[in-house]
């Protein structure tokens, strides 16, 4: 047994080398048939004797049991998406904001890899669990889909707790490989390489995910307190000895000059690439200069992505259709003859308002020049005059709701047509789409399509019907069996103890975000408070402008709001803030407005857990070590960071000094 036992461990590390060699340095030392010869000696072994195989083994990369769904997990902190910049205009904007705050920068600047982000979580060196991004709160757990991609390390030399982001890609060659396979089957292929990532990823059956030979790079850790670094060039550094894949096309920049000339640069090599990029990430690279930026509600301040020209194509516009959106905002949409644009079909396109169709003189029957802003969203460019046809038709709005043919109105310093008859079906409709999507009350099974064809059949009216709809209502609908009709009303049932931030969200106030709900929901702490407060007090909060308290007062003080919350109530909707308010918590003077920073391996709790404590305690938890810094607390091999410490004069706690004080306050 010793002898087997000698063996897995030897094949375990020269398959990890080669594959190492092979997926991130691109510089294989055997060749391929030398490591199947290998792998397929340790799946004999593995098959033989069970007790040899470990979950960090070269062989899960060919996949697993098929499993039946993808958890929902929340991610530690949020994956947060970045500002988008589409000209020269937009990036020296951006340099202006950053030098107005912090004086001298350095940029780095990476290439934006047209894939699926990732999250890897690593325990002690191992590989446990990986989440795709999600809509940033929340992401799918994709673990076994994600231990067949070679270039992900299944264990690293160092027993390291920490998280590490990046983008899962498919390589062009894998692309091109796979669509050949799919047109030999009859198949449809994939519009584009992201496309297929993402399809591969979300495969039930990790085998077929192993099969489509996806890679990624990674560039961005969770918490930097964790690495022995004072900037995003030391990270990702790190990260390369690490043994983890990052792009080696990256560079340390000073002015602005030198990222236009760097996107200049890959704006015409890109097509070289062996994977496809749209865009360029441009950082401060200093982790001390992020800090002092910080974030908005959706987004870094130190960062910004450059976007590539979108790709522009002409097609027909065959007819101008009106949407009504949840606030009433009447939206025309250009109905167009289909056309392929940056890889997927186009036939209906953004043309936004009625100023903007008089202003570029589009007519219905005219060609027109559409592109994917941001290679996402398709609009209407202009039309091209030169091949308007005679009976091309000048487009004018209605004056009346195209939906329930109340007097359209324009309020003042506005540019959209709104219709605001609060009874008009087009919002209501979209107003309980909202409301129960996942970020608001979260109702899962409860579509689009059951809220059309209840409303249409009278069975709801206001999103308060959905908690009094019973299975009488819901078996009629179309494809609704005895179980879909148990499981969503069970999920409607779950709803109603939904946190109140939840709520406030749903019901669709106008400029009330998610960040907003969360934050105003902690301070007041149920809903009949919130019917008191006034737009003073609300501006008092931090995040919450003039509009939206203007906003939330005028929405709260409508006497339909307040029966169409009373009719919640009698259902049993919670109306109180469930999470945990910090400001009943953040009092302890030893933490209470401090500036903390963490470094070094913590041996009694994980990194996470000790910022949430201190967090909880009143203490700010930052990534790097200033003049600022109250207190440093300083585990195992703690590096620059207590260096840095010493330096400044900073205060500084063991591990063991930490865990005593929280004793000292919990005991």
């Amino acid at each position: 047994m010793a002898d087997i036992q000698s063996r897995v461990n030897e094949l375990h590390q020269l398959l990890n080398q080669y594959s190492y060699e092979y997926y991130v340095q691109d510089n294989p030392s055997v060749p391929d048939s030398e490591y199947d010869k290998l792998l397929h000696e340790l799946i004999e072994i593995e098959t033989n004797h069970p007790e040899y195989q470990t979950v960090d083994s070269p062989t899960v990369r060919v996949g697993g049991a098929a499993q039946s769904t993808f958890e929902k997990v929340n991610h530690d902190t949020p994956m947060l998406s970045l500002g988008n910049a589409f000209n020269e205009e937009d990036l020296r904007k951006f340099d202006q904001r950053v030098r107005e705050q912090i004086g001298k920068v350095e940029y780095m600047c990476e290439l934006k890899i047209d894939g699926l982000a990732v999250s890897l979580k690593y325990e002690n060196g191992r590989f446990v669990q990986g989440l795709t991004r999600g809509d940033g709160i929340t992401g799918e757990d994709i673990t076994e889909n994600l231990r067949t991609i070679h270039a992900i390390p299944l264990k690293i030399n160092e027993p390291r707790t920490f998280e590490v982001r990046g983008e899962a890609y498919m390589p062009r060659k894998s692309f091109f490989d796979l669509n050949e396979a799919k047109a030999q089957n009859d198949e449809q292929p994939f519009a584009n390489p992201r496309n297929a990532a993402a399809g591969s990823l979300r495969q039930l059956d990790s085998k077929l995910a192993a099969k489509r030979k996806l890679s990624v790079f990674l560039y961005s850790v969770n918490d930097f307190t964790q690495f022995n670094a004072n900037t995003q060039s030391d990270a990702l550094d790190e990260l390369d000895e690490l043994g983890f894949k990052t792009n080696q096309e990256r560079e340390r920049l000073q002015t602005i000059e030198e990222v236009l000339e760097y996107i200049e640069k890959w704006t015409e090599a890109r097509e070289g690439l062996q994977y496809d990029i749209d865009g360029i990430v441009i950082k401060v690279n200093d982790l001390e200069q992020q800090d002092e930026l910080g974030y908005t509600q959706k987004s870094p301040r130190w960062a910004i992505a450059y976007k590539f020209p979108a790709e522009e194509v002409i097609t027909n516009l065959l007819d101008i259709e009106l949407s009504i959106g949840r606030t009433g905002v009447v939206t025309p949409t250009a109905i167009l003859e289909p056309v392929k644009v940056a890889g997927t079909t186009v036939s209906r396109a953004s043309l936004h308002n009625e100023d903007l169709i008089h202003e570029k003189d589009i007519r219905i029957g005219d060609s027109v020049i559409i592109k994917k802003a941001g290679d996402i969203i398709p609009e209407v460019i202009k039309s091209v005059l030169d091949r308007r046809p005679q009976n091309a038709e000048v487009y004018h709005m209605p004056t009346h709701c195209p939906s329930c043919d109340h007097e359209l109105v324009r309020i003042e310093g506005e540019v959209a047509l709104r219709c605001i008859n609060p009874k008009c079906q087009a919002q209501l409709v979209e107003g309980m789409i909202h409301f129960v999507s996942r970020q608001a009350m979260n109702i899962d099974g409860l579509g689009t399509k059951i809220i059309q064809q209840l409303y249409e059949n009278h069975k709801i009216k206001d999103v308060a019907d959905i908690f009094y709809l019973t299975k009488d209502d819901l078996l009629p609908l179309e494809r609704m069996g005895e179980k879909k009709v148990d499981n969503l009303l069970n999920a409607i049932e779950k709803a109603k103890s939904n946190s109140l931030e939840h709520l406030l969200f749903g019901l669709g106030i106008r400029h009330l975000g998610v960040k907003a709900s969360q934050v105003i929901a902690e301070k007041y702490g149920t809903m009949d408070t919130l019917f008191d407060v006034t737009e003073d007090s609300l501006i008092e909060i931090y995040d919450v402008g003039h509009k939206l308290a203007q906003s939330l007062v005028t929405y709260l003080e409508n006497e339909d709001i307040r029966a169409l919350i009373n009719k919640l109530k009698e259902k049993n909707v919670n109306m109180t803030y469930k999470g945990i308010k910090i400001s009943d918590l953040a009092g302890h003077p030893e933490f209470s407005n401090k500036t903390i920073v963490l470094t070094g391996k913590l041996y009694q709790m994980t990194r996470n857990e000790a910022s949430k404590w201190l967090e909880l305690h009143g203490a700010k938890v930052t990534n790097s070590v200033t003049k600022k810094t109250d207190l440093v607390i300083a585990g195992e091999d703690a590096g620059s960071k207590l260096m840095k410490a010493e330096q400044f004069g900073t205060e500084v706690w063991t591990e063991d000094d930490f865990v005593k004080k929280q004793n000292e306050i919990e005991g």
